[in-house]
């Protein structure tokens, strides 16, 4: 598969083939909810349970045919590292069931607002775990953040659970998963691995049970619970591979297209309701979000291109452990 994704970028230039790819992968995530909506008959555990297995599948198979497998191998006998990936693959799992479960029961709105805070849960937890100093700007834009999340708590009477578990989830995932220093596909394929033996229990339950909906009559369904394999992994394999043609701070920059997106399909696609309340709290994040990224921005700026191209290399390893987050 790398192979055709080198041949179908062959004609543009390295900053056109990262932004396609960059971009592709951002949108797949992007379009997420309109998925997941199409399966919310489901139940959220089946649906991961399927997300695990077809992920297992289709990534063991993708590291086969891309000549990967005894690097793959070395993997799974580093004791070290597979001590973290199961604690990722833990972050993960919750992770999607929040997602899936928030799609299913109409809160898209809500975990878009996880997302959008993501950034700033991110760079606080590096300042707490990591010691990274934070900048006066970067204090300012968690500040506006938490303003915004406990006035949407105090104007619509409850925390917004949803967006809380998210971030978190996903920044502790990002944080924990830098120290696997696993690339994305190889750490994600493990951590499915690490979680199929269970979910085929789980699903040899349903059955013995007569409670799973997978081969249950409806095609519809069944293929799009194989799909989400592919789902899953496709969009992860893109991101990896515009790494390799363009800045990770300009890729970076771009990680707001999905809970755009996301904001987009809960309140004009599926009519969830975007009170006064919320657009204050959201009007209070984005405003921090504006800060944060014009300081990467100016960061950008002040560095010399040799310098940032020096770094992109440098820094590749540990985005591609934040980035088997796949999102969602």
């Amino acid at each position: 598969m790398t192979g055709n994704i080198n041949d179908m970028t062959s004609g543009l230039t390295e900053g056109q083939k990262g932004s396609a790819l960059g971009l592709s992968a951002y949108f797949i995530w992007g379009g997420f909810p309109l998925y997941f909506k199409a399966i919310s008959s489901v139940p959220a555990s089946e649906i991961v349970a399927h997300r695990i297995i077809w992920s297992a599948v289709f990534l063991l198979l993708f590291i086969a045919v891309n000549g990967k497998g005894k690097q793959f191998a070395a993997t799974l006998r580093d004791r070290r590292a597979l001590a973290v990936l199961v604690l990722t693959t833990l972050l993960i799992s919750v992770n999607w069931f929040t997602f899936i479960t928030a799609v299913a029961s109409g809160n898209v709105l809500e975990s878009s607002l996880g997302y959008f805070i993501n950034p700033l849960v991110s760079v606080f937890l590096g300042f707490m775990f990591l010691r990274e100093r934070l900048t006066k700007r970067q204090w300012a834009s968690i500040v506006l953040a938490a303003v915004g999340v406990t006035i949407q708590t105090v104007m619509l009477g409850k925390v917004p659970v949803v967006s809380l578990i998210l971030a978190f989830t996903f920044g502790l995932y990002g944080l924990v998963r830098k120290a696997a220093k696993v690339p994305a596909v190889k750490g994600l394929a493990v951590e499915m691995i690490l979680l199929s033996p269970l979910m085929l229990i789980y699903m040899a339950y349903l059955f013995s049970n007569g409670r799973a909906h997978f081969l249950s009559g409806d095609t519809r369904i069944d293929v799009l619970l194989v799909l989400a394999g592919l789902v899953t992994s496709i969009p992860l394999i893109l991101y990896g591979a515009a790494l390799s043609h363009m800045r990770l701070s300009t890729l970076g920059i771009m990680q707001y297209i999905v809970p755009t997106a996301h904001f987009i399909w809960a309140v004009f696609a599926f009519g969830e309701k975007f009170t006064m309340a919320h657009m204050i709290s959201f009007g209070f994040i984005w405003a921090g979000l504006v800060l944060y990224t014009s300081e990467s921005l100016g960061v950008m700026k002040l560095k010399p291109a040799t310098q940032a191209a020096g770094q992109v290399s440098d820094s590749r390893q540990e985005a591609e452990g934040r980035s088997s987050a796949t999102e969602n």
